[in-house]
Formats: C-alpha cells, sequence, structure tokens
C-alpha cells in the first residue's frame, strides 16, 4: 500500500478566508482529494530550535461549503521535516517576518519541498523581479527621491504611484500631470513607508481589463480578466473588479514563453503575473490568487495542474 502523504499549509487562518476566491482553499481540496493529509498552520507558529524546523500545526479537512468550509484537529508540534510537501501561501505585506519565514522554511529543501522555492521567493519580490523583463513594461521607476518621480510624472503625464511591497491593490494611486494633492500624496508616502516607491506609466488599455495569467511550471495554463468598476483605477476584485472570461493574446503568449525559462529556473511552480494592454505589470510568487476564477469561467482545473507538477517534482 502506498504511503499516505502529507501536506502543510503555511497560510492566513483558514477561517478568514473567502472561499469563492480562495487559491490556497482550492489547493487544499485537491490535495485531499489525492488522498493527502492536510495539516494547517499560521506563520507565528513556525520554529527553529537547533536548527530543526517546527510547526504547532493543526490536521485539516476542508470542503467547499460556504459557513462550513474547514475542520481543525488538536493542534501538535511536529517537525515539518516529516511532511511531503510545505504550501507557502500566506499573503504579504513582504516585510521582515515574511523574508524570516523564508530563511526558516529554506531549512527544509531538499527532503520536503517547499512551494515556492522559499529562496526564490524571498529574492524575487514582484515589484522588482518583473523589472528583469524591462522591455516587456511600461515605463518604471524604484525610487523614494521626489525630484525623480515628479521628472517621471512629468515626462508621462499619467502615472500609477503604489508601495514596492503592497499587495491586493493596497495604496494604488492614479496621479495625472494636473493632479493638486500630488505633493500630499507623496508626503504620505514618505510617512507611510521606509522603502522606496514605485511608479509605472498609466496604461489606459486598464479600462478593459488587468489580466491575470496564471503559470504552472513556467507555462500559462488558465488566464481571467479583471475589469475595474468605473470609480477605481484598480481591477483587484476585492476592491470592487469585475471578472470575465478571457483568451491569451499573441503578445500574451510571447510574454509568458520570455517569462518561462526564468520561473522554472527558481522552481516556481504556481506563478500569477498582471498584463494591461501588451505589458506586464507584475510576477506575483508569493501568494498569488486566480485559480476559482479560473475554472469557474470555463478554464482549465489548475489546482489539479499544480498538483501534477508537484508529484512530479517529488518523485
Amino acid at each position: 500500500m502506498a504511503k499516505i502523504r502529507k501536506v502543510a499549509f503555511q497560510m492566513d487562518h483558514v477561517s478568514g478566508i473567502n472561499i469563492a476566491g480562495d487559491s490556497t482553499f482550492a489547493m487544499a481540496l485537491e490535495a485531499q482529494a489525492r488522498g493527502f493529509e492536510l495539516y494547517h498552520y499560521t506563520p507565528d507558529r513556525l520554529t527553529m530550535r537547533d536548527g530543526r524546523i517546527f510547526a504547532a500545526v493543526e490536521p485539516m479537512t476542508v470542503r467547499d461549503e460556504k459557513g462550513s468550509h474547514f475542520t481543525l484537529g488538536e493542534r501538535e508540534r511536529v517537525d515539518l521535516a516529516t511532511m511531503d510537501v510545505v504550501m507557502l501561501r500566506q499573503d504579504p505585506p513582504f516585510d521582515m517576518a515574511y523574508i524570516t519565514s523564508t530563511h526558516l522554511l529554506e531549512r527544509l529543501q531538499p527532503k520536503t519541498l517547499v512551494v515556492n522555492d522559499p529562496a526564490w521567493v524571498r529574492n524575487s519580490p514582484e515589484k522588482i523581479f518583473v523589472t528583469e523583463f524591462a522591455d516587456l513594461m511600461p515605463p518604471t521607476l524604484i525610487t523614494r527621491d521626489i525630484g525623480e518621480i515628479a521628472r517621471f510624472r512629468e515626462e508621462l503625464g499619467d502615472i500609477i504611484l503604489k508601495p514596492l511591497y503592497g499587495n491586493g491593490g493596497a495604496g494604488v494611486f492614479h496621479s495625472a500631470r494636473d493632479d493638486r494633492n500630488f505633493s500630499s500624496l507623496l508626503e504620505m508616502f514618505g510617512q507611510m513607508y521606509r522603502e522606496p516607491f514605485i511608479a509605472q506609466g498609466y496604461l489606459p488599455a486598464v479600462r478593459k481589463g488587468d489580466k491575470r495569467i496564471l503559470l504552472v511550471d513556467g507555462e500559462a495554463v488558465g488566464a481571467i480578466n479583471r475589469v475595474p468598476a468605473d470609480h477605481d483605477a484598480r481591477s483587484n476584485m476585492h476592491v470592487g473588479g469585475r471578472a470575465e472570461a478571457t483568451e491569451l493574446t499573441a503578445r500574451e503568449k510571447e510574454i509568458c514563453a520570455r517569462i518561462g525559462p526564468a520561473l522554472r529556473e527558481r522552481g516556481f511552480l504556481f506563478v500569477g503575473i498582471d498584463v494591461i494592454g501588451d505589458f506586464m505589470t507584475e510576477i506575483n510568487v508569493t501568494s498569488p490568487t486566480g485559480i476559482r476564477e479560473v475554472k469557474k469561467f470555463g478554464g482549465a482545473d489548475v489546482a489539479a495542474l499544480l498538483w501534477d507538477a508537484i508529484e512530479k517534482k517529488r518523485g
């Protein structure tokens, strides 16, 4: 009889997720269907003792039932090296707490497979990694220098300003050339963030949608278009964006072909990229979403494809 396999999910607490659009939940459902034993823990329960990595985990079962989507068993302290797979799935912010967890999880490999590879997650911040493909991006500036940002806006007219390590559309602003709040906005960013900011040329094509493309082991497997609300520059669905079915254009296929080898080299088994018009704006490697939306609109079962890739990697 085949050995029952074990997978631990390092994630935000399962009680707080919205199962209708949560990719981690989709991964857990698929792993459970394949006979994995599931274990759940939050990042604050991670411990290193004399070079070994432990976590206070709970056995977990999941159900695709709103309001009754999980059951957790008795909490126990386990050596994570006894797991076959650890899924690194907590949401950003990509701060020192997040970075520290990657240092700890890195100690588990290669005996335990961590998805995505924690060392490369740490070394590939989503808004910096993407700049390795500058020719595929809109004009992009990373700096805290107010004069540089002012010159950038003067040159381009409309820009998007956002925190370098933000996520989910938080702190994203559209500033036009005649925006009288621009100086105040920069002052606010300077007070809120110690890191540089990122500014990009505004892409009017965003009104037609910001496409999330999912890649498994460097291959595009599905996409969803996210259309912003009339009153908002952001397309993220939790701030009012509308999801719709879509197909990949020739340009988007070109972008995926270009970045695929770099994703495979870094051990990124699951990635979500954002594309507006002809330009890629981000490569999301920490906790990308979109699995459930792709399947809802008739696309591939991305969770199944991901676990195929994980099992192949483990094999």
